[in-house]
């Protein structure tokens, strides 16, 4: 009787032998994470103090206001990077040696730790500051909602605190120019939330700005062109103020969002140098 014939089975040595432990060394992606966070918060706030002593009471002596927000930025880019830097740099070096593994290998998990270091190290400090914006926020609202009900005491009961803009309140009790009591009226409160209203809606309107001509004209006696021409410099001057604003604010998230990305791959470069010498030191 013939015996079927049976394939040898593949030596076990050529078996492929699952790790029975994980590549990832939390405790060294932590204690870098760690280092990250603590130089980033030394480097936040040795430049808070360097932006208030700057700030001096001598016109000459102080920085411009975009002067400031380029310095802020190159040091919050520089900070990114020297804490990306030593973060990633304290987790190759503390991580496991990973015995029999391939180079390419071991220069691929020495990266990944690096930026699993920054991603944690980033979501950490997202997440303070957004507590910390909450609790303003919520701070903020409590205060106002107090105030409102101390100042509703008498009231009627069902009545709610009203959600009207101030200067839609002062265009209802505003004083005709040929009224005589256009000339008790200062002003000075009213022009405010006009100006306020007319950059929250993108201009002033041509109402508004003959109605600040006419009470600049008369509490100044100054000549109607004069204090057309007044409002017109001071609309435009507001206008530009905050759109180098906005653009200001624009470029500096550009530039931050860049240090990140940046800061990610210093940090995966430096967990490549501080793992390559962990293993030359064994």
């Amino acid at each position: 009787m013939d015996v079927p014939y049976t394939a040898p089975h593949a030596p076990v040595a050529d078996q492929a032998i699952e790790a029975s432990k994980s590549a990832v060394s939390w405790a060294a992606i932590f204690a870098g994470t760690a280092v990250a966070i603590s130089i980033s918060l030394v480097f936040l706030t040795l430049g808070s103090g360097l932006g208030l002593a700057s700030l001096t009471p001598s016109a000459r002596s102080a920085a411009s206001s975009g002067g400031l927000a380029a310095l802020a930025t190159v040091w919050i880019v520089v900070a990114q990077w020297l804490s990306a830097a030593s973060g990633g740099y304290v987790t190759g070096r503390l991580r496991t040696r990973w015995v029999g593994t391939h180079t390419h290998e071991v220069f691929f998990r020495d990266t990944a730790h690096g930026f699993v270091t920054w991603a944690v190290a980033t979501a950490i400090v997202a997440l303070v500051i957004a507590s910390a914006t909450s609790a303003m926020l919520a701070d903020g609202i409590h205060a106002s909602t107090t105030m409102a009900s101390g100042a509703a005491q008498g009231a009627d009961s069902n009545a709610r605190i009203s959600s009207v803009a101030p200067y839609d309140v002062d265009a209802l009790f505003r004083t005709p120019s040929d009224d005589a009591r256009f000339a008790s009226i200062d002003g000075r409160g009213e022009a405010t939330r006009i100006l306020a209203n007319g950059l929250s809606a993108g201009g002033v309107p041509d109402a508004d700005r003959a109605y600040l001509a006419n009470l600049i004209a008369l509490r100044t006696e100054i000549s109607q062109a004069d204090a057309k021409k007044r409002v017109d410099d001071v609309v435009a001057r507001t206008q530009q103020e905050a759109e180098a604003t906005r653009k200001a604010a624009a470029r500096t998230s550009f530039l931050t969002a860049l240090a990140m990305m940046i800061g990610a791959f210093v940090a995966c470069a430096a967990a490549a140098l501080g793992g390559h010498e962990r293993d030359r030191h064994p």
